[in-house]
């Protein structure tokens, strides 16, 4: 075994019973042969029920909505592409020569991906008690950090519903550059809303990302008209 699976595998802080399960939640498909797809399948509904549960019983007073919001929040691919990061786990997969020379390493949705895929394995070798452990301490800080202010609406929504609201144009976005290499891109979108004189712009690592970016300041820029809404 590898030092640098040593050290993922101490990272995660679970031993496989069964290496193969391991292997297997390593493996993309572009490999070639068998692939971590169905893992990844079974690990995306064990983190979702498990973060559901922590937020359900961590905030008994919160509403549907705002559970959903912050459990959207921590399974994102942004988040486990994060713990992924963590865990140094591009270089412990297994990519087929393309993806190795594009850097496939090191991109989110398949970094988040693998990170699923290895909760999925840890449920097969281990149960539902152990991947329980495991991800909540992987989560706790991230658990620890929130609170129910931060269930509010993402800002595309709440512009959208603001201008609803005024029975105003919805926004217009519009991808004004994307830089970079494939793993690594960078997007400018503006953002074009009547109510306002001049466009705004975000920028970010996905268009999603730039959107919500130019959508926060243009409600910024719409923030007397918010205040005075009666």
């Amino acid at each position: 075994m590898s030092s640098t699976l040593n050290a993922f595998i101490k990272r995660i802080g679970h031993t496989f019973g069964d290496a193969s399960l391991l292997e297997l939640a390593l493996t993309h498909r572009s490999y070639g042969g068998q692939n971590n797809e169905r893992l990844e399948f079974l690990g995306d509904s064990i983190v979702n029920f498990l973060i559901a549960e922590a937020l359900f019983l961590r905030f008994p007073q919160a509403r549907e909505g705002q559970l959903s919001r912050l459990r959207a929040r921590l399974v994102k691919g942004q988040t486990l592409a994060e713990l992924g990061r963590e865990f140094n786990l591009g270089e412990n997969l297994r990519l087929g020569s393309g993806e190795m020379k594009s850097g496939g390493h090191r991109r989110e949705s398949i970094l988040a991906d693998a990170v699923e895929a290895v909760i999925g394995a840890i449920y097969l070798d281990a149960g539902m008690a152990v991947v329980r452990e495991h991800v909540l301490r992987w989560y706790a800080s991230r658990l620890e950090a929130l609170n129910l202010q931060d269930t509010q609406k993402d800002p595309k929504t709440r512009l959208q519903e603001f201008l609803q609201s005024r029975q105003a144009a919805l926004p217009r976005y519009e991808v004004t550059s994307v830089e970079g290499e494939a793993h690594s891109q960078t997007f400018s979108v503006d953002c074009h809303v009547e109510m306002i004189d001049t466009n705004t712009t975000g920028v970010g690592s996905s268009r999603r990302h730039a959107e919500q970016q130019a959508a926060e300041f243009a409600l910024q820029l719409l923030e007397p008209a918010r205040g005075a809404r009666s």
